[in-house]
């Protein structure tokens, strides 16, 4: 159990009264519980941000790496505890929690710090002097589906840009912020340079982001909340970075390897039960081979292990909660009253599992480009296949979306692959199941969100730029 906030470099208890229980995706049964938080803390917290900020904003690039890479080891040193936890907490099977949500985040860290130690945060151009400044004190409001990785992602580049946080996690799964919380203690970070707050947007979230000292807040969460945050913010011209929902599109071409392509596609929608927001939700593929790969697709989604997060078999866990679980299902449901045809899965649970907020891997094909199911994010292990009769419609198709966060293209020549990559609208093009970089700037296309994450892209986002023109 949590009864305390981390704000100005010691644990200091709640002012709000109220708790929230963490539950356990597999289990149902409350793992902990934590605080929540209410205005007062929050404005503790960045009372704390803002008092660090001067001496934390005048060290140096390399003392701020530094700390980065001191909290890579520690994070480390705890992997195997937070692959737990978060599979716990979200449902992850733990072979992947391992790598992605306890691996990742370590890697921002080192990653971060490498990128700070060769920025220009100074340039001489004629006769001026730019320099790249922090901008100041930063919100962080983060999703429960990678929870640490998406902390990582804004925490470690405010921090080396020289900026002081104040992170608010997900209610929904708060408790690896903890652990995040304790390394910067053990570590040594300065009091107010990183703050923790736990609670709910409305009662923390909101005085965070209307905050008259608050300089920045940047959001990884659903496209409704964007807009709310990016409502709130302007009112005190704050900049807002936001990496938001998708609905993201994999072409597969006439000359591709079927099984191959259909195979990673599977992969790309269902990882973590579906609940990513770069998923390859819709499958765009020839006409002439669309019962080719409708299936493949139905043998590769029933041949998936779907179970306890714990057993080393399984492939997908539970859904993070009751009411994500119950979204999802009415998605499919709709799916069905729209007249799409289900290839596999379905609105019931998996044979065996009662317990646990479990849905089957389910394929949808015979649907039309108006169907919620095609156009709505629906955050689960759901596929949609489209066919297509020419290049020109695969990339339509792909583009006929709100958002523009990801997509993928598969194709037996890369050159051709490249070059329809170009025309899609999004933010990252996977080329035959190309592997996630962290060097590589992240985000989307419409509403899919503005800025960009990792790399030296991440770092520029927090950073305001000064010229100071010489004589």
């Amino acid at each position: 159990m949590h009864d305390s906030h981390y704000i100005d470099g010691r644990w200091q208890p709640s002012h709000g009264t109220d708790r929230i229980d963490v539950v356990d995706a597999a289990t149902e049964e409350v793992l902990a519980t934590v605080p929540a938080g209410d205005a007062d803390d929050a404005n503790a917290a960045v009372a704390a941000a803002r008092a660090a900020f001067p001496s934390w904003a005048a060290t140096s690039p390399a003392e701020r790496a530094g700390y980065l890479k001191r909290a890579a080891e520690a994070l480390q040193l705890r992997q195997t505890e937070i692959a737990t936890l978060i599979s716990h907490e979200v449902g992850m099977p733990f072979a992947y929690s391992n790598v992605v949500q306890a691996g990742l985040p370590v890697q921002s860290f080192v990653s971060i710090a490498d990128v700070a130690l060769s920025f220009p945060f100074e340039e001489q151009i004629y006769n001026s002097l730019v320099v790249r400044e922090p901008i100041g004190v930063v919100v962080a409001i983060t999703p429960w589906n990678y929870p640490l990785h998406q902390i990582a992602a804004k925490v470690a580049p405010a921090l080396a840009a020289g900026c002081t946080v104040v992170l608010k996690p997900s209610e929904v799964a708060p408790l690896n912020a903890y652990v995040l919380a304790e390394v910067f203690e053990s570590i040594g970070l300065p009091p107010g340079v990183f703050n923790l707050v736990s609670g709910t947007g409305a009662g923390v979230g909101e005085t965070l982001v209307a905050h008259p000292e608050v300089d920045m807040v940047s959001l990884t969460g659903s496209t409704v909340a964007g807009r709310r945050i990016g409502a709130v913010a302007a009112q005190t011209i704050k900049r807002v970075a936001l990496e938001l929902g998708g609905k993201s599109p994999l072409i597969v071409l006439d000359d591709a390897d079927l099984v191959e392509a259909v195979s990673a596609g599977l992969n790309g929608c269902y990882l973590n039960s579906g609940q990513t927001c770069i998923a390859l939700t819709r499958m765009i593929v020839p006409r002439a081979r669309l019962a080719e790969v409708e299936a493949i697709a139905k043998a590769g989604a029933e041949a998936i292990t779907v179970g306890d997060p714990f057993a080393p078999t399984t492939v997908l866990g539970p859904l993070v909660s009751a009411t994500q679980r119950d979204r999802v299902v009415d998605y499919i449901d709709i799916g069905i009253a729209e007249g799409a045809r289900l290839v596999t899965g379905g609105p019931t649970p998996p044979e065996g599992l009662d317990r646990g907020y479990y849905v089957r891997p389910t394929v949808f094909s015979d649907v039309t480009p108006d169907m919620a199911i095609v156009r709505e994010e629906i955050f689960g292990p759901v596929l949609v296949i489209q066919p297509y009769d020419d290049e020109d419609e695969a990339v339509a198709l792909a583009n006929d979306s709100i958002y523009g966060l990801n997509a993928a293209v598969f194709a037996g020549d890369e050159t051709r692959a490249i070059a329809l990559a170009r025309r899609i609208r999004a933010g990252q093009v996977q080329i035959n199941d190309g592997a996630f970089n962290i060097y590589a700037p992240f985000g989307g296309y419409g509403q899919s969100g503005n800025g960009r994450e990792f790399g030296k892209w991440g770092l520029e986002e927090f950073l305001e730029t000064k010229s100071m023109q010489l004589p």
